[in-house]
């Protein structure tokens, strides 16, 4: 009866997407990973997730340059984009969501009540945005 939610994780550090992985396939989630901003956005293309947790500071293209050019494209404007960054003063914060972010998980978080997290937050962009 519950609709598997697919995830795409994008996040530079490998320790950190498995963890992220493990604890979100436990909740129910379909999870598929990138390791950088460019891989993301070919895998976005591809599968369209319902939703990206994405790391901001990654090398190369960062998760705000991922986010722009995600939020520029008709066909992935209303995926909803939680950044998953260490980057938690309030003007970092308010920097994400003006450029189109949906919500803001500040780093460390606890990955074992991360799935309630996105769960919650995405009824929430489904309730304010008549998705």
């Amino acid at each position: 009866m519950n609709e598997r939610i697919s995830v795409l994780v994008v996040e530079d550090e490998e320790h950190i997407r498995r963890v992220l992985q493990y604890n979100l396939q436990l909740d129910g989630f379909e999870v598929h990973q990138a390791e950088n901003g460019a891989r993301a956005i070919e895998i976005v293309a591809e599968l369209m997730p319902d939703l990206i947790l994405l790391d901001w500071m990654m090398p190369g293209m960062d998760g705000l340059q991922v986010l722009s050019k995600l939020k520029q494209d008709k066909k992935t404007e209303n995926i909803p984009v939680f950044m998953l960054t260490a980057k938690g003063m309030m003007a970092d914060v308010g920097r994400a969501l003006y450029e189109g972010a949906d919500d803001y998980i500040t780093k460390p978080f606890d990955p074992t009540q991360l799935g309630k997290t996105l769960r919650r937050k995405m009824k929430k962009c489904v309730n304010t945005e008549g998705r």
